[in-house]
């Protein structure tokens, strides 16, 4: 058993996928793993991750199962399942082996890893949905937009292309404070990712946005009937740890 010992990162995963086949390993006894859990009679071998390795793999996974399929392989890695690595690498494989055409690497879910990396990219997805209906931006004095979310996966990558697209000229920052992972859009310009230790922001709102914030809690407040009031059904709709984001729940 030969064992790649990668970083919770795409980076590292698809360098590892990339290694498996430069050094024609035999798939079946080979596992990519994202924990340091010893196995017994396995070769480790630690991945560094490289950038051309892995752009290499991302051009073979768009031209050979598509951007959907690509961006469902993404989705299943940003999961941060310990299984997502060898989930998504031995579905590269029979992708592969099977000659799959564009659009159909997900059709086999019998295969039990298949079937692994379509779960999890599906509650990524699921999530991702989630977080582009409940994000809520706050302007600040200076004008910045800022939100502050807590999802359940690292997502960020999936939402700043969503809201850089909506809001093109207008300075915005998400800040997934699980992660202390930032999304950062200067308007008009590419937005970037920031990852780093933990920092206190002196956040604070302009007149306008606590003017605007009162309002609309006001006006969700004013069109709700008491008679028809559901709790249960509210939480199917809107899940308790979205609400601590969001402001018309402050």
């Amino acid at each position: 058993m030969v064992v790649y010992r990668c970083d919770d990162s795409l980076e590292s995963i698809f360098t590892a996928v990339y290694l498996a086949y430069e050094e024609k390993r035999v798939h079946e006894d080979t596992m990519l793993c994202l924990t340091d859990d010893p196995i017994l009679f396995s070769e480790d071998i630690k991945v560094i991750p490289d950038v051309r390795k892995t752009q290499k793999v991302i051009n073979t996974l768009n031209r050979r199962f598509g951007q959907e399929n690509y961006l469902w392989l993404c989705m299943a890695l940003a999961s941060e399942d310990e299984e997502a690595a060898q989930a998504v690498y031995r579905t590269i494989v029979q992708g592969l082996a099977g000659g799959i055409s564009r659009g159909h690497l997900f059709d086999n879910l019998a295969d039990e890893y298949v079937h692994r990396a379509f779960a999890l990219a599906r509650g990524v997805s699921t999530e991702i949905g989630h977080q582009k209906q409940f994000l809520r931006f706050q302007e600040l004095e200076n004008g910045v937009l800022y939100s502050k979310i807590g999802p359940k996966y690292d997502v960020m990558v999936f939402l700043m292309p969503h809201f850089a697209d909506r809001l093109p000229i207008e300075n915005f920052m998400i800040f997934d404070e699980k992660r202390n992972f930032f999304g950062i859009h200067p308007a008009g310009r590419p937005w970037i990712l920031l990852r780093g230790e933990e920092v206190e922001l002196p956040l604070r709102l302009s007149e306008e946005e606590l003017c605007y914030q009162e309002l609309f809690r006001h006006f969700c407040h004013t069109i709700m009937i008491e008679e028809r009031k559901n709790p249960n059904l509210q939480k199917n709709m809107l899940p308790l740890r979205f609400r601590k984001y969001m402001v018309e729940f402050t």
